[in-house]
């Protein structure tokens, strides 16, 4: 067993025996529910016989269900807490393969209910009324009907289930397991090993030379592996066209969009909103070469701060900071933060062979715990309140939907945590006393606007791409790739591909390029909470009610009338309008405050 997490204080570690006490009361779980995932094929060619029938078998799927989300969620944690431990490693491998049981166990179910005519459906509640707390999912059911398969088909499918997901798997050990960087100096007399953890922290080094060479260091590595990274990426591109053919979607966006009911305008609106803004990206790049006193901007300068200001805060601070801050939503907020911040909920620093990033996980019947990367940045107390707005967000879910609706779709999921971001931006702008101060967090400000409206929308149009060019018999090699995405950066920072040979690699390490169309919705998410933040920070009490009803829906309904119920019509482009002006304004005032010589003070 590895000791990689032998130096962390247990207050710094998430608290998984609160999920199972031990590994062995897991591996009993686990057992258990295999063998309990016999019975689904009693139903088999039965569901609707009786209402009675139909009724148990929609409860055993979900509870089902709910322990198996229960078990993936320990192996996977464990698992990303030390991607190196074999133990986990098959825990993790042993609870995905479980998922595929389970999908093949219930093939029949939908293609059995979609026999189900609204007449009989109605009569069938009317038998058992327990049936009525599933209408909405058996109405989301319906909706699909043209693209269930056969029960046969549907078993081929759920059987092939660790198959579709081997591109994936390959990707997740090469990235967070086996890929080894280059030792670095860190700009103060040390050679470290460069990870995915400390990267972003290097690149945001006032050293332009310690820029460069961390730089230089990750994508050469990628460079080296860039034709296994093609062929994982290309894989996994296949999977998703070949899904969405085979159940009659128009492409495999088609496919992933209708999941949670979104017209693809939605995405197609969002890519030309972005397009039609981008001088304003090229505006504030400008700024940053004034600034920084450059000839010439290169990538690895866009992400290091432009303030001189040090905002450096330590992990107690921003929880101190980050419970101040969101106690605007109320009382009942707090208490749900308060609890995420003491009872264990946070797994907190950086050792070797933890999963990179930062995310909030967990499943209807656990916490819902985050993983971290502790660096005392102004840039980790945003990262904390935005995965605090997660797992808030899934704990008011919990609390207040049944298992069925327990949770909610991906689309709005990025709305809670930036909305806490944004909040926190209007907070410390209204309590700046300075303008050296005030310069720090506009430009932080301006950062995570370009990384998240800019970059994520940039990272839509290379997915969108490559998922056609494969669509249309292109093999996807490193060298096809390489040039989409080259042709996309410069276009989106005005910086030509022949100066910044590196960045071409860059797609080899974002791993959000194997979740199927998930990178928009940080971007639609993020423009959705600039509206909704200025809505709770200068709004009344019913804003904020609002807002928490949003929160509390889950999937109790379709994900464009749960946001309504916050305010937010994204049918339409107004609430990208409003958030490119909030960006706007604020790159107005910056460059007023360049103007006044703020940043040579």
């Amino acid at each position: 067993m590895s000791d990689n997490r032998c130096h962390l204080e247990e207050k710094y570690t998430w608290d998984l025996t609160t999920i199972f006490a031990t590994d062995a009361d897991w591996e009993t779980e686990y057992e258990s529910t295999v063998q309990d995932l016999k019975k689904a094929s009693s139903f088999a060619g039965h569901l609707l016989d009786s209402s009675k029938n139909l009724l148990e078998a929609t409860e055993l799927y979900m509870s089902l269900m709910r322990r198996l989300e229960k078990i993936y969620v320990y192996a996977s944690m464990k698992n990303d807490q030390d991607t190196t431990v074999g133990l986990y490693q098959e825990y993790q491998a042993k609870a995905s393969n479980l998922y595929s049981q389970l999908s093949g166990a219930f093939a029949y179910f939908e293609p059995e209910f979609m026999a189900l005519d609204a007449e009989k459906l109605a009569s069938f509640k009317e038998q058992e009324p327990g049936l009525g707390l599933y209408d909405h999912y058996f109405e989301r059911l319906l909706a699909n009907k043209d693209h269930v398969l056969s029960q046969e088909a549907e078993e081929l499918l759920a059987a092939a289930g660790d198959i579709f997901n081997g591109p994936t798997d390959t990707f997740n050990v090469l990235d967070n397991a086996d890929i080894l960087f280059p030792w670095v100096s860190d700009g103060q007399g040390n050679v470290i090993e460069l990870t995915h953890g400390n990267f972003i922290t290097l690149m945001e080094s006032k050293d332009r030379d310690i820029r460069k060479g961390a730089y230089e260091a990750m994508y050469g590595t990628y460079e080296q592996f860039q034709h296994t990274y093609a062929q994982t990426l290309q894989g996994v591109v296949k999977v998703h066209n070949y899904q969405a053919k085979v159940r009659h979607y128009n492409s495999a966006r088609h496919a992933a969009l209708a999941a949670n009911f979104i017209p693809e305008s939605v995405y197609d609106s969002l890519l030309e909103s972005v397009n039609k803004h981008l001088p304003l990206l090229h505006r504030y790049l400008d700024l940053r070469k004034k600034v920084l006193g450059l000839d010439e901007l290169k990538m690895y300068d866009v992400y290091t701060p432009l303030s001189e200001t040090e905002t450096a805060l330590t992990y107690e601070e921003s929880l101190k900071k980050a419970e101040e801050v969101l106690a605007i939503f109320g009382e009942e907020y707090s208490k749900g933060v308060h609890a995420a911040f003491t009872e264990r909920w946070i797994d907190v620093h950086p050792n070797k062979g933890k999963r990179s990033g930062a995310y909030s996980g967990g499943a209807y019947d656990t916490n819902a715990f985050m993983l971290l990367n502790w660096q005392d940045t102004l840039d980790n107390l945003f990262t904390l309140v935005h995965e605090t707005g997660h797992s808030l967000h899934s704990t008011f879910t919990r609390q207040t939907q049944p298992y069925v609706y327990g949770d909610y779709p991906i689309f709005l999921a990025e709305i809670a945590s930036t909305t806490n971001e944004n909040i926190l931006t209007e907070t410390l702008l209204k309590e700046v006393k300075d303008d050296k101060t005030r310069f720090a967090i506009l430009n932080h400000y301006l950062d995570g606007f370009k990384g998240t409206v800019f970059r994520q929308t940039q990272f839509a149009e290379f997915e969108h791409a490559i998922h056609e060019a494969d669509e249309s018999g292109q093999i996807l090699t490193a060298e096809f790739m390489n040039k989409i995405y080259a042709d996309l950066n410069e276009k989106y920072y005005n910086l030509k591909a022949e100066d910044n040979y590196e960045i071409q690699f860059e797609w080899e390490r974002i791993p959000h390029f194997y979740m199927n169309y998930y990178v928009y919705q940080y971007a639609t998410g993020f423009a959705a909470a600039s509206y909704l933040a200025e809505k709770i920070v200068h709004g009344t009490e019913e804003d904020k009610e609002a807002y928490l009803t949003y929160l509390k829906a889950g999937s109790s309904d379709y994900p464009l009338e749960v946001i309504k119920k916050a305010g937010v019509d994204m049918t339409n482009t107004n609430y990208l309008d409003a958030a490119f002006k909030v960006f706007e304004d604020r790159l107005v005032e910056l460059e007023a405050l360049v103007e006044k010589g703020v940043h040579l003070s």
